[in-house]
């Protein structure tokens, strides 16, 4: 799939040379079965490979592509006003775990990048959570009292390096940023020469059980057994009872790169207000550059996405001196009904599949926490943290409220979907634009690409029937349910969805 059918390529993207890996091609068996490369698939798999165990990892498409490789990358405890809430839902023990667990993660990946001489970018940085209202002061004050029954080391100050008007802000110092796919590509490099095999280009579409392995089914009619495996896919590939559609949201959000005459102060920053904006800086091939992010908005509804990229231009044109815009592009997390991530036995049907999702927008930190836990609980049998990550949790406050407004949300869309949706003329499309329009009697998805070649498809998400929308800004068709995301040619491009949209001019 090349980028044009796809997302905007990130800078990550540009500034990293991916090393291909074949697909599986025949029958394997292993000890363990990692099916996701991104962050916490990848440093599942170095964990367990340096421990002796037989690993092998899959992806759909190439290692690092989806969320991992369109992050702003950083590293830290500070995941926006999180602790005041986890304090009052959950109590100070569950609390504290969440930062301990957190804290380790960002430990261990400084200590490996130390340990293994890893060249990718990391630096030490402050993480500022700043407020620019009354409003959001109060509630960064509410968060100080949080970090200090937590004992999270803190400042509360009144100014910040970079000029953000900023009231208050909440500093925690010494936490960090790096580049994620250069920091991935080692470790693929590592447990390869370990042993390791690693598979790209390679859909998972199923799992079936013996007494003491697991199998999985590719969508090339190749089989995967192994004594355990891990889901680090977003949504779980495989669902195993636990309702996993019906509690995550898949959330979108967006970056714009570019550089500024004046020197970046240093810091990583993150407004307390919406709409979110998050800023840090960073250094590749000698150019410095900032990274502009925040506006987001559930995967699939966020109408013209263009209009998301311009709030953060014009953000930066009014907060950093002269600010010239290089690159954009989008991500896309889930986030669970509590806000805590889902981390160990995808349910008590599937206790020899493992999963982790739902990180919240924080998913470089949450991870690396993801793999530490996974690796514990496959090597060892117990984690300090499983109780509090467990994916079949479920806490009557808030998470009764969510569950039950996302779930309205999405049969709200399902049927929205199926009524009054607006048709364009297939004949006024320009080149590179795409719409919902009249195709042969019905309605349809078309797309004109830059060689005026048409791309009509089906706009039905294959997952569960709703209607996609087409993306402006990054020429692609999202529903608006579960955040599936297909190529403008109808590939998936994110799940839920396994299978493409159906192509009705071919």
């Amino acid at each position: 799939m090349n980028d044009k059918q796809s997302e905007l390529t990130s800078i990550w993207q540009m500034s990293s040379h991916h090393k291909a890996y074949p697909p599986l091609q025949s029958d394997i068996e292993v000890d363990v079965a990692v099916i996701g490369g991104g962050i916490t698939g990848i440093t599942t798999a170095f964990l367990l490979t340096e421990a002796g165990k037989n690993v092998a990892v899959f992806d759909a498409n190439q290692f690092g592509r989806g969320t991992t490789g369109h992050t702003t990358a950083k590293l830290t405890i500070q995941h926006d006003i999180i602790y005041d809430e986890l304090l009052s839902h959950l109590g100070e023990e569950k609390a504290g775990q969440y930062y301990q667990s957190q804290n380790a993660a960002l430990s261990f990946a400084r200590q490996l990048v130390q340990k293994e001489n890893i060249s990718c970018g990391f630096s030490n940085e402050d993480a500022y959570l700043y407020a620019t209202t009354h409003h959001g002061e109060h509630r960064l004050r509410r968060e100080k009292k949080a970090y200090e029954a937590l004992d999270i080391p803190h400042e509360f100050v009144t100014s910040t390096p970079v000029e953000l008007g900023a009231r208050a802000a909440l500093k925690v110092p010494n936490q960090a940023q790096f580049h994620p796919l250069l920091f991935l590509t080692h470790l693929c490099d590592k447990m390869s020469e370990k042993g390791a095999q690693l598979f790209e280009e390679t859909l998972c579409i199923n799992v079936s059980h013996k007494k003491d392995s697991v199998t999985v089914q590719t969508d090339k009619g190749h089989t995967i057994t192994a004594n355990k495996v891990i889901a680090a896919t977003h949504f779980p590939f495989v669902d195993g009872g636990g309702l996993y559609m019906t509690r995550l949201k898949a959330d979108r959000s967006y970056v714009v790169a570019g550089s500024t005459s004046t020197p970046w102060q240093g810091g990583m920053y993150l407004s307390a207000e919406q709409p979110k904006r998050s800023l840090r800086g960073l250094t590749l091939n000698d150019k410095h550059y900032i990274l502009v992010g925040g506006d987001h908005h559930k995967a699939g509804q966020g109408m013209d996405a263009r209009k998301h990229y311009d709030a953060l231009h014009d953000f930066a044109a009014e907060t950093l001196e002269s600010f010239e815009a290089e690159q954009e592009w989008s991500a896309q997390d889930l986030i669970t009904v509590d806000n805590i991530p889902y981390i160990g036995p995808l349910s008590g049907f599937e206790p020899n599949v493992l999963m982790a999702t739902g990180y919240r927008k924080w998913g470089m930190t949450g991870g690396i926490c993801a793999a530490q836990l996974l690796s514990d609980l496959i090597i060892d049998g117990n984690s300090l943290y499983s109780d509090l990550y467990k994916p079949m949790r479920f806490h009557s406050d808030p998470s009764i409220k969510h569950f039950l407004k996302e779930n309205v949300d999405v049969a709200k869309h399902l049927i929205a979907g199926k009524l009054n949706r607006d048709v364009e003329d297939i004949d006024d499309l320009e080149n590179g634009q795409g719409a919902v329009v009249k195709y042969k009697g019905k309605k349809a998805g078309a797309f004109k690409d830059e060689n005026g070649s048409l791309h009509v498809i089906d706009t039905t998400c294959t997952h569960m029937g709703c209607e996609c929308n087409w993306n402006h800004a990054d020429h692609t068709w999202d529903c608006p349910c579960h955040g599936s995301r297909y190529s403008y040619t109808g590939d998936v491009i994110e799940g839920p969805a396994k299978k493409p949209l159906e192509k009705l001019n071919e």
